[in-house]
């Protein structure tokens, strides 16, 4: 083991929480494809289970080469991001393809992968706004030279999201305002905004409720309906989400057993941590969240080691965005947040958006990295 960690540098306790979560999603996706695998594949588990297999370690070889990398380089990077997710999101608003009334995913050549634009400008953005806020920290107070330069790519990008994505705007312009807080933003000025975004949203809510329009609107106005009501019968993923987490138990029972993953959508995405709580108990799905609290633990740690602004700012924006989606996707699962669609980072199947989570986890170990680095010179001076 201590051969493995010569070569992992940062911080080790990141390296583990993102190895159980891993070993965790290897477990569960094969247990919840069945009913995917006999649609799509004739019953051939082992297709998804391999293919998932080679997505996590790809992911894993681009959270090592991200966190050799000095993190100081990333924002440049962030710049470069942000300039790509734009024509990126306005052309997915355009042509992407369209699941569930959702235009949210272009398909890359070749390897016919989906990918998911709002995954790119998440990180783009988070490290955007921590470049702008380290570079901006003599002036921060003020709203013409810091507030407003911040605050355009925010609105810019959580705008071109919504459309399609109001879950995924609303988390991204949450996070955006918890990073300017700790970036030293004045505080009326976050103040106003999140006084303005609580009226849009109502104003917003109120619309969706009254309109009789069908597509994403639709689709928006029966969560909203079915969560205030508090009817799972009107939403059949929270009711066949119930059913699992209900016959789960404390313990669990065992993996595998799963039987709500046949009548579950999606029990290996969006709703996985109900598959796990049924297959895994109560005590396997504190767990889960245990490593999501040990992981926003140790990106606190690192961002008040890391001796320079930018490097604090970016390991505790990725981390926090991480945590927070995880939170999201495991309060939908028990029933205490409408339907959204966020898969639980590390731990559903995906593809690309793996791959964004672990370079997320890779920039914070290099921010780590890199921290030790530079101790390591001061104590040998």
């Amino acid at each position: 083991m201590q051969g493995i960690y010569k070569y992992l540098k940062g911080d080790r306790v990141i390296w583990a929480v993102a190895l159980f979560l891993a070993i965790f999603s290897v477990l569960v996706v094969y247990s919840s494809i069945v009913t995917l695998a006999y649609k799509y594949q004739g019953g051939n588990t082992e297709y998804y289970l391999i293919k998932h297999a080679i997505i996590l370690g790809v992911g894993f070889g681009i959270m090592y080469f991200a966190h050799k990398l000095n993190y100081r380089y990333y924002s440049r990077i962030a710049q470069i991001f942000l300039y790509l997710a734009i024509p990126l999101l306005l052309f997915t608003l355009l042509t992407g393809t369209s699941i569930n009334n959702a235009s949210r995913w272009l398909v890359i050549p070749i390897i016919n992968q989906s990918f998911q634009t709002s995954d790119l400008a998440k990180l783009a953005l988070i490290m955007f706004l921590a470049r702008m806020l380290s570079k901006r920290q003599e002036n921060i107070k003020d709203f013409n030279q810091a507030f407003v330069p911040i605050m355009v790519p925010v609105l810019l990008i959580c705008g071109l999201i919504l459309p399609a994505n109001f879950s995924t705007a609303a988390m991204l312009f949450t996070t955006s305002l918890v990073l300017m807080f700790i970036g030293r933003i004045n505080l009326a000025y976050i103040i106003s905004l999140i006084s303005i975004g609580v009226v849009c949203l109502g104003i917003f809510i109120a619309i969706v409720i009254n309109s009789d329009y069908t597509g994403r609107v639709g689709t928006w106005k029966a969560r909203i309906e079915s969560f205030v009501e508090g009817d799972a019968q009107g939403n059949y993923q929270v009711e066949q989400s119930k059913i699992a987490i209900a016959t789960g138990g404390i313990v669990g029972k065992g993996p595998g057993r799963s039987t709500q993953r046949n009548f579950l959508p999606q029990p290996y995405s969006d709703f996985i941590f109900a598959t796990v709580i049924e297959e895994y108990g109560v005590m396997g799905g504190f767990v889960i969240l245990l490593l999501y609290l040990i992981l926003l633990y140790r990106g606190i740690i690192i961002a008040k080691k890391a001796p320079r602004t930018f490097g604090s700012l970016l390991a505790i924006g990725l981390c926090f965005s991480l945590v927070f989606q995880a939170l999201i996707n495991m309060a939908v699962a028990v029933n205490l947040f409408p339907v959204t669609g966020q898969p639980l980072p590390m731990v559903s199947m995906g593809g690309t958006s793996i791959w964004f989570t672990c370079l997320a986890l890779g920039i914070i170990l290099s921010v780590s990295r890199q921290t030790q680095l530079q101790t390591k010179e001061v104590e040998h001076g």
